[in-house]
């Protein structure tokens, strides 16, 4: 059923005549007859009495009642086209990691939502491997993540290298020394997050070239804003993001280590595709990238 038969329908009952609808819309009245009969066709309904004046017969009725709510569902459709296709409305999925997730993705929506009103988002949060996972399956527009592995059909655009520092418990030895270097933890708890995560792969990397073996065994915790609670609990110390460990909380002393080196790459990854993003999802891509220049 076409929409400008329905409009024909509805501006004849609301003029009148025929004559005054066709003048309306600019049409012959021979057209405006034919769209008539095309629609009642389509129908299997008469829709009009005709005579000297035209009257709605009972199914005429029936359509006229409808057909309004049918006229002002397809006008808003049309506008929320519309906004999708200018990136002014819609629905974008962004994926993040921890610490990023609760630490920088809050204030890069804030900013975008307030210039994107009718934008809604879906955040989901995973690990660095997951998130590529969900990218590929097409389950998430974009993600703010560390570095993956390559993958022919993923594109990862770098914005920094994040930084650690180490956290012990207020009333530690360390936290009254000033210059701390890496073999000065060779005797200290540790506490990692799971072996998967790009931080914890980073650390062993520097544990096992200046320390070797721990000499006391480590706890492991899932999430890695939650390392500074763990510290404040005398459990253990940690090295961690500076993102992850900000702002500081009471009970933890946070300490720079000399010899640390950077820890892994943040940035961007989506579909090497690009016309598969809608113009909504590239341009929270352009507001992640001004958001760490």
């Amino acid at each position: 059923m076409e929409i400008r038969l329905i409009k024909t329908f509805q501006t004849i009952v609301k003029l009148g005549n025929f004559q005054r609808a066709a003048e309306a819309l600019q049409y012959s009245q021979p057209t405006i007859t034919i769209q008539i009969k095309k629609l009642e066709e389509e129908l299997g309904v008469k829709l009009f009495e005709r005579g000297k004046t035209i009257t709605l017969t009972t199914a005429g009725r029936l359509f006229h009642e409808r057909a309004d709510s049918l006229l002002r569902e397809y006008d808003d459709l049309n506008v929320a086209l519309s906004d999708f296709i200018q990136g002014d409305a819609g629905l974008v999925r962004f994926g993040a990691s921890e610490p990023s997730a609760s630490n920088r993705v809050p204030e890069i929506l804030a900013s975008f939502t307030r210039q994107k009103t009718k934008v809604q988002a879906k955040v989901t949060i995973g690990t660095t491997r997951e998130l590529a996972d969900m990218l590929l399956e097409d389950r998430i527009d974009l993600a703010l993540c560390n570095q993956p592995e390559p993958h022919l059909e993923l594109e990862f655009y770098p914005l920094l290298k994040e930084t650690f520092k180490l956290i012990v418990p207020d009333d530690h030895p360390l936290a009254r020394r000033d210059d701390i270097r890496l073999k000065d933890l060779a005797d200290e708890k540790f506490l990692f997050t799971p072996g998967s995560c790009a931080f914890r792969i980073r650390i062993e990397e520097m544990i096992t070239k200046h320390i070797g073996k721990l000499r006391q065994s480590s706890i492991e915790v899932a999430g890695i804003t939650a390392l500074k609670y763990y510290v404040q609990s005398k459990l253990g110390i940690a090295l961690a993001p500076v993102v992850a460990i900000t702002p500081p909380i009471p009970g933890v002393v946070v300490k720079d280590v000399a010899d640390l080196l950077e820890g892994p790459s943040l940035g961007v990854l989506t579909r090497r595709n690009k016309s598969s993003m809608s113009r909504i999802s590239l341009e929270l891509v352009e507001e992640i990238k001004r958001f760490f220049s």
